[in-house]
């Protein structure tokens, strides 16, 4: 790439320039998001994650059926969704042995990606049924909108 760029010249060069830290900063994000994914917890289990998406609203539903409101944790900055906590298994009463226990429990975590702008101080969420529901309002988009700058000339 550096032959490129010893031949391009003036916005060329600022172009690549720019092209090349975008590159860097995308794969320091890739970077980022790996080593956050990890190794999971042992004990830990991910619920299961819906997004969807409309004009007006990000929509994202997770799975947690025996979790109660005050074990869940939720995080939302601009850019990711953070959804933490721990599902813990009630011990039935008597002498009872288990013979097979395929449900889940434990510590859990699920981070959200959001690639829209969202309105954080707008978000609301919901438990019902075992499943939490999390609205997330969209910022009207500027990128795309046509926008006339009036010019001046001095004379």
């Amino acid at each position: 790439m550096s032959k490129a760029v010893s031949h391009a010249t003036g916005l060329e060069r600022i172009e690549l320039e720019r092209l090349r830290d975008r590159v860097g900063q995308l794969f320091s994000a890739l970077q980022a998001a790996a080593e956050d994914v990890g190794v999971p917890v042992p004990g830990a289990w991910l619920p299961p994650v819906d997004l969807c998406e409309s004009t007006e609203v990000v929509t994202v539903r997770v799975e947690l059926p025996g979790v109660h409101a005050e074990q869940v944790e939720l995080v939302l900055t601009g850019t990711q969704l953070r959804i933490s906590g721990r599902k813990v298994r009630s011990l039935p009463r008597g002498r009872i042995v288990h013979l097979c226990s395929e449900r889940s429990y434990g510590q859990f975590s699920r981070v959200v990606p959001l690639r829209w702008p969202v309105r954080v101080n707008e978000a609301t969420a919901e438990l019902r049924n075992g499943v939490l529901t999390v609205l997330l309002p969209k910022l009207k988009e500027r990128r795309g909108a046509e926008l006339k700058i009036p010019i001046t000339e001095d004379k």
